[in-house]
């Protein structure tokens, strides 16, 4: 069947997104047991154990059609950030959410401004409604703020602003926030992807964009359950925003697109503080040996403020992330954003990352490489 008037015309000019490769995946094609995967910026450290008991415990009530407006989960995190329960959106993680923000907003011919590299997700999801994606490339490593402001013209509905940045891993300070939003019009939406919130706020610098929200409604802040609480297995993201976009989204949302097992165990993650903490404390331990490894062998790396590092190894990542594959370590190959001797690795525990290190010399240091 190859009748490209079948299909929506969009569709047919998409990227797929290439997922990190799976644990399960590696140990068959490979014949590995040992895996340590450092790929998908998951949680090294686990679920949060409140949230395990509390899907076990509501495990047996799947037969019944779990809450279509996730009520108490939505009255919970309007409580914690001291919003209104009719100010959030809750999704089958942040990538439903990004999708049902290019729905509700893009036309076809409708712009979005974004970086690149960052998500690619921000794209699909535009072109899949008709729009242009407007990819602006890094400036110093990050957003070219200037640049986004040049761009916007009469058809620009979006900026999409990633930050902490992925893959790069660092954020955009609240002066360059400010910067950004001193100088553009108050009808473009902008959506400030914070997947990687509770590692960067230990930055000083980074943006309280609760505040700006406060001050400019046209504005949507991504947030997860999948990073820091370990919940990426069940997928529940969600948006801060204001009434009137909540009201607009909703309409295009699936009806019970955050699952049981999902709204619970979020509940319950909120109230496991303890293991959040020892969540940021791992993973700023876990970045400290690799800084420390880059920097010794004058590898340029960028300031991470997030769960993963970017750094270069002056090889081709395509090589390095076949030969880590073998040595049983999972990571991001550079080339997948045009980036090709970078690699992303995300921190693990120090076990984990050390392996990784332990790995990587080998390829680095090694005669036929």
């Amino acid at each position: 069947m190859n009748d490209n008037n079948l299909f929506r015309k969009e569709v047919l000019t998409l990227k797929r997104y290439v997922p990190g490769k799976p644990i399960e995946e590696v140990k068959k094609e490979l014949g590995l047991e040992d895996i340590v995967k450092l790929a998908s910026n998951e949680n090294p450290l686990g679920p949060s154990k409140k949230a395990v008991e509390a899907i076990k415990l509501e495990a047996e009530k799947i037969n019944i059609y779990p809450d279509p407006g996730v009520g108490t989960l939505r009255e919970k995190l309007a409580q914690k950030y001291d919003l209104s329960p009719e100010q959030i959106v809750v999704g089958n993680g942040g990538e439903e959410i990004i999708k049902l923000i290019a729905q509700t907003f893009i036309n076809a011919g409708d712009e979005a401004i974004m970086a690149s590299p960052s998500f690619g997700l921000y794209a699909t999801s535009v072109s899949h409604m008709g729009g242009i994606p407007i990819q602006i490339p890094l400036k110093n490593y990050k957003h070219d703020f200037e640049s986004f402001i040049e761009k916007i013209n009469e058809k620009t509905k979006l900026i999409f602003v990633c930050n902490p940045n992925n893959p790069t891993g660092n954020i955009m300070t609240e002066e360059e926030m400010d910067y950004l939003f001193n100088n553009i019009p108050d009808n473009v939406v902008v959506v400030l992807d914070e997947a990687y919130y509770e590692y960067a706020i230990k930055n000083p610098r980074y943006p309280d964009s609760l505040k700006i929200l406060k001050e400019r409604p046209n504005t949507i802040i991504l947030r997860t359950f999948s990073k820091v609480a370990g919940l990426a297995g069940v997928r529940t993201g969600y948006c801060l925003t204001s009434e009137e976009i909540v009201n607009e989204m909703t309409k295009v949302k699936g009806v019970f697109n955050a699952n049981r097992l999902a709204q619970i165990a979020a509940i319950a993650a909120l109230d496991d503080e303890e293991h959040i903490e020892k969540t940021v404390e791992l993973n700023y331990q876990s970045m400290k040996v690799m800084e420390k490894y880059f920097e010794d062998n004058n590898l340029e790396y960028i300031k991470s403020n997030s769960n993963f590092v970017f750094v270069d190894v002056n090889m081709d990542s395509r090589v390095v992330f076949q030969k880590l594959l073998e040595q049983g370590v999972i990571i991001r190959p550079g080339y997948l954003w045009n980036w090709d001797n970078w690699l992303r690795v995300s921190t693990g525990t120090i076990k984990q990352t050390e392996k990784f290190i332990e790995k990587l010399d080998l390829i680095l240091n090694s005669t036929d490489s």
